[in-house]
C-alpha cells in the first residue's frame, strides 16, 4: 500500500465509509466514471484518492435536505475544515507527517509542541518557544491554588488557568512571532502548574510532573509518553471548540480555555472519570468478569472501549498499555475479559486511567494528563485557524414553531 505520508490513498472499505455507501455502489461509481480506481501495487485491490472521494461526497450531499447535510458534516462525517496538523489514516496517527507513536518513543512535549505549532503563519518556526524563563502567574493564582488544593483536576484546571493567565502575549494584536510563541509556551507551563499545584517552572514538563508526583525515571518516561500521545487528535470536539474561539479573533488563552471546557464532558476527556468509576466497581479479582456481565445485564455500558476512527484498536492506548500491563498481570486479565465481553479494544481514556493507577497518581490525574497534553493541540489549531482569518459560523436548521402569519 502507498505510504500515507506521500499519497493520501484510501482502500475500498475506507472510500465506501467516507461516501456512506456500500462497496457495490462504490464500484458502480467507478464504472460510471465518477471516481477513479488506482492499482494498489501490492495486488490487494484498488486504491482511491481521498481528495476525489471527498469531492464526490460533497456532490452527493448537495440537493439533500438541510438536516441530512448537517448530519453528514457534523456527526463523524466529512471533514468540515482543512488542517495540516494531524492525520488519522489506516489506524495510525501522524503529527505533521510524523508517526505519533514514534514521537512518543523519543520526543519531549516541548519538541512536539514545536512541531505542531509550525503551522502556516508567516513561515515562522516556533520550535524554540520554550527557551524562555518560567512565566509569572497573575497575583490571584497563589490564593486560588491554595483554595483548590486537594480537589480533582476536572474541577480545578479551568478556573485556575483562567486566574493564572492573561491575554497580553497571545491576543490577536500580538504579531511578534517570538513573543507569541513564548506566550503559547507560557500557557502550557501555567497549565502544568495548575495541574501539579506548584509554581510555574522552566524545566521540561514531564520532569515537573515526575518531581511533583515523586516518580522515578520509568514513571517520568510514561508521563512523557502519555502527554505526547494526547497532544492532538484531528478535529475532535475540544479542538473544534478551540478553533471556533480563535476564529472570532480571541486570544490563544481564550482558545485553550474553550478547549479545556469542552474536554471536561463525559463524551470526551471526562470519560476518564467514568472509567475510574468502572474500575472501582468491578475490581481486579476473580469476580471481575461476573460484575462486568451484571453491569451489561442491567443495560449499562462499559465506558472506555471502542473508537470509531480505530476499528482495529486505538494505537495510543495500545502503546501505553504495552508498557504497563506486563507489570500488572491481574489488570491485563481484567482488560482481556472486558474486551471479550464488549468486542472492542480499549481507547486512550482507559489507558490513562491504567497509567494513573499504575503510578499511583492523584485522583483526576488521568484527565489532567489528557488536558495538559492536548493543550499543545488546542494552541496548534488556534494558530492555524487564526492564519485562515475566517469566522467559523455554521447555520442552524430551525425545528421550532413557525412564525404566525400577520392578519
Amino acid at each position: 500500500m502507498a505510504d500515507p505520508l506521500t499519497a493520501d490513498l484510501l482502500t475500498a472499505a475506507q472510500a465506501a465509509t467516507r461516501l456512506g455507501v456500500s462497496r457495490p455502489t462504490l464500484y458502480a461509481y467507478v464504472s460510471r466514471g465518477l471516481l477513479r480506481a488506482q492499482p494498489a501495487g501490492d495486488g490487494r485491490g484498488s486504491r482511491y484518492l481521498a481528495a476525489e472521494v471527498d469531492r464526490l461526497a460533497l456532490t452527493r450531499i448537495r440537493g439533500r435536505r438541510p438536516k441530512e447535510i448537517a448530519k453528514a458534516t457534523l456527526d463523524w462525517g466529512l471533514p468540515v475544515l482543512e488542517s495540516a496538523i494531524t492525520l488519522i489514516q489506516d489506524g495510525r496517527l501522524y503529527y505533521g507527517g510524523h508517526d505519533a507513536l514514534d514521537l512518543a518513543a523519543r520526543a519531549s512535549v516541548e519538541e512536539v509542541a514545536g512541531l505542531l505549532w509550525q503551522v502556516p503563519a508567516g513561515g515562522t518556526a516556533l520550535a524554540d518557544a520554550f527557551s524562555g524563563p518560567a512565566p509569572t502567574p497573575a497575583p490571584a493564582f497563589a490564593a486560588a491554588r491554595a483554595a483548590f488544593h486537594g480537589r480533582r483536576a476536572e474541577e480545578t484546571l479551568l478556573p485556575l488557568l483562567a486566574l493564572a493567565s492573561d491575554d497580553a502575549d497571545t491576543a490577536i494584536w500580538q504579531r511578534a512571532p517570538g513573543r507569541l510563541a513564548q506566550g503559547a509556551a507560557a500557557l502550557v507551563r501555567l497549565l502544568t502548574a495548575c495541574l501539579l499545584g506548584t509554581a510555574p517552572d522552566a524545566a521540561p514538563i514531564h520532569r515537573q510532573c515526575a518531581k511533583a508526583w515523586g516518580l522515578d525515571k520509568e514513571g517520568a518516561e510514561l508521563v512523557r509518553m502519555a502527554l505526547v500521545l494526547c497532544a492532538d487528535h484531528e478535529l475532535n470536539a475540544s479542538n473544534f471548540t478551540a478553533r471556533c474561539v480563535a476564529s472570532t479573533g480571541a486570544s490563544l488563552r481564550a482558545a485553550v480555555l474553550g478547549g479545556l471546557a469542552a474536554l471536561g464532558g463525559p463524551r470526551h476527556g471526562g470519560l476518564t472519570a467514568r472509567v475510574e468509576a468502572l474500575w472501582d466497581e468491578v475490581g481486579a479479582d476473580g469476580d471481575t468478569a461476573g460484575r462486568l456481565r451484571q453491569r451489561l445485564a442491567r443495560g449499562e455500558d462499559i465506558p472506555g472501549y471502542g473508537h470509531p476512527l480505530y476499528p482495529a484498536g486505538d494505537p495510543r492506548a495500545a502503546a501505553l498499555l504495552a508498557r504497563i500491563l506486563p507489570q500488572r498481570p491481574a489488570w491485563a486479565v481484567v482488560m482481556e475479559q472486558t474486551q471479550r465481553l464488549v468486542g472492542q479494544p480499549p481507547v486512550i481514556d482507559t489507558a490513562l486511567v491504567v497509567l494513573r493507577r499504575h503510578l499511583r497518581l492523584p485522583p483526576g490525574a488521568a484527565f489532567g494528563l489528557f488536558a495538559l497534553g492536548r493543550s499543545v493541540g488546542w494552541i496548534a489549531h488556534a494558530l492555524e485557524q487564526r492564519a485562515d482569518a475566517q469566522l467559523i459560523r455554521p447555520r442552524a436548521l430551525y425545528t421550532g414553531p413557525r412564525p404566525m402569519p400577520k392578519p
